[in-house]
């Protein structure tokens, strides 16, 4: 679980409520059926029309990578390689397949079989980097729900409000019945507006997050797996690795990796 996500909507959402009380309203005048119905209920029909349907099912997939961390660790991944390519070193690139089904990540388990297997490098790097581009697609067409969400949401909360502001105009007689109407009618607008900033877009950019994230793991496999088809020094194997951290993980593996 990402306490950064779960942390953050809870926390924006007590700031709120907070908001709310600490000027003196009445939250049981934010609470409208109608205008959850329009807002919520119309932007994910139009979310629906406008997207393929596999991709609308998958929104439960798309939230579970922005509210759960991956256990990916770089220094892992790196430390691993550097395992590898001394053995390849020592004892040749064909006793690198004893240890494949250790090998936690698919991705990496392929590229170091077509090693073995005595692939053309520029061949390994070709495949390697046009699975990255396919993950790619699929981490932008999840993503594409929530953008589409955080933009048609803040529109039917506007349908909403003038539904309101036509209902309320049709019984303009009555002063005392604008401006309760009036409020009631800007509640969708408020719906709209807390589904787009509070919950789409935080989501969406939390799935770019991790979607860079997982690029650089990949893009670090794909070096690693190079280098140890080249039959590169360990020592420089962990220099090009490390290059792609920061600072202070680079010491970290460094000095792991000398002790």
């Amino acid at each position: 679980m990402d306490i950064a996500t779960i942390g953050g909507l809870i926390a924006g959402m007590v700031c709120l409520l907070i908001g709310i009380i600490a000027a003196k309203g009445d939250l049981g005048l934010f609470w409208d059926e109608a205008s959850i119905l329009i807002t919520i209920g119309g932007s994910l029909s139009a979310l629906l029309a406008s997207n393929p349907l596999q991709r609308f099912l998958n929104i439960g997939r798309a939230i579970k990578v922005a509210f759960f961390a991956p256990n990916n660790s770089p220094n892992d991944m790196i430390l691993t390689l550097i395992s590898f390519s001394e053995k390849a070193r020592r004892e040749g690139l064909l006793a690198l397949e004893d240890d494949l089904d250790e090998l936690p990540d698919e991705f990496l388990k392929k590229g170091i079989q077509l090693v073995v297997d005595g692939t053309d490098p520029e061949m390994v790097r070709r495949i390697m980097e046009t699975e990255i581009e396919q993950m790619i697609d699929r981490h932008d067409a999840m993503k594409k729900i929530f953008d589409d969400w955080a933009s048609l949401a803040p529109g039917f909360g506007m349908i909403g409000t003038l539904i309101g502001l036509v209902l309320m105009l049709v019984n303009i007689e009555d002063k005392s019945a604008i401006g309760p109407g009036m409020s009631a009618a800007l509640i969708t607008t408020l719906y709209g507006a807390i589904i787009a900033n509070w919950l789409s877009i935080p989501v969406a950019n939390k799935m770019e997050a991790r979607a860079n994230e997982e690029v650089l793991m990949k893009l670090v496999m794909i070096e690693g797996t190079i280098s140890i088809q080249a039959g590169d020094n360990p020592r420089l194997v962990k220099d090009k690795l490390i290059a792609y951290l920061e600072p202070a993980e680079r010491e970290a593996i460094s000095n792991e990796v000398e002790g």
